[in-house]
């Protein structure tokens, strides 16, 4: 089959297509044939060799990816060869045709939602919904500020937001990031490259600020952040990409608290709870995971520069 190769780490350029070994499913795992495969920023991190955790050369990257179980090992009972399935996480990798997986790994796809929109769903919802309801623990009725909200992860918050009752503000960078926020849920769309956008906000909500902040760009945004949060708000630091300087005094005043976040962090059993939330999502069309760019897996190096450029546009994947 086919897949990606990383052999060193490095640029983009280090992404390189090769033919390697079917994979067979030993006990309680499953090969699943991989329809469409997500692109994550932390995948772009992990190959450049800056992300705290370092996988042994060669691998295989990718941990979201959407297709069919193709065989399944002993005492897997929960899917069955021909199943339609979203991936989170796999042992194997999911830039490539076909992907190893545990059983806590893979979770039925709606009929209604493509492969491709299935690729889009586990880094980016369990994200959001990490941050939202089990960090931040927001609450119906409460305000949120999906910072940079037009990627995957800004979507899936301003979906997951406002179905939960809340009211939800979103920027974006462009015009076409902005349409996007607005037609999936935003009440109030901001232009963040506009000099006075917090102070459009500040007046949206009547001077008060907002309850939740979702910061996708820390070391941008966090010092202005705080301050534009309401009192006991909460800022939880999705992304960051650097280093910033921030006044304590502005969460001081506020009783406000800062959160940061990782995925790795999530114990078992309350990622299944996430899971179960997600299946259900899809199914009833409350979550639409947004695909911006669809890719051929050998361009895998061209998805790795596409997803760190600012101007994020729903999810990229790469399609085997």
């Amino acid at each position: 089959m086919k897949a990606i190769r990383v052999r060193e780490f490095g640029g983009p350029e280090v992404l390189r297509l090769e033919d390697v070994p079917e994979l067979r499913p030993g006990p309680g795992e499953i090969v699943v044939r991989v329809k469409a495969a997500g692109v994550n920023p932390v995948d772009a991190y992990i190959r450049a060799g800056t992300y705290a955790r370092k996988p042994t050369l060669p691998y295989t990257p990718g941990m979201d990816a959407a297709g069919v179980v193709e065989s399944v090992g002993e005492d897997v009972a929960r899917v069955a060869a021909g199943d339609r399935v979203y991936l989170a996480g796999t042992l194997s990798g999911s830039y490539a045709e076909q992907a190893l997986c545990s059983t806590s790994q893979v979770h039925r796809l709606a009929q209604a939602v493509t492969f491709a929109q299935g690729a889009a769903v586990n880094i980016p919802y369990v994200t959001a919904y990490r941050a939202l309801f089990q960090l931040a623990r927001a609450v119906p009725g409460e305000s949120v500020l999906v910072h940079g909200a037009s990627g995957g992860v800004g979507i899936a918050a301003v979906q997951l937001a406002r179905a939960a009752g809340m009211q939800v503000f979103g920027s974006a960078g462009t015009a076409k990031g902005r349409e996007l926020v607005e037609r999936e849920g935003a009440h109030h769309v901001l232009d963040h490259s506009a000099p006075d956008y917090l102070e459009r906000l500040r007046a949206l909500t009547g001077g008060r600020g907002v309850d939740v902040v979702l910061e996708m760009l820390a070391n941008v945004n966090l010092g202005k952040d705080l301050q534009i949060l309401a009192t006991r708000g909460r800022v939880v630091v999705i992304g960051s990409r650097g280093t910033v300087e921030i006044n304590p005094r502005d969460a001081m005043g506020r009783d406000a608290a800062i959160l940061g976040m990782s995925v790795w962090n999530i114990p078992e059993r309350e990622m299944s709870g996430i899971h179960a939330v997600l299946v259900a999502g899809l199914e009833n069309g409350t979550l639409r995971p947004v695909v911006g760019q669809e890719l051929p897996l050998a361009e895998a190096p061209r998805a790795h520069q596409a997803v760190m450029q600012p101007g994020a546009y729903g999810k990229i994947v790469l399609v085997p």
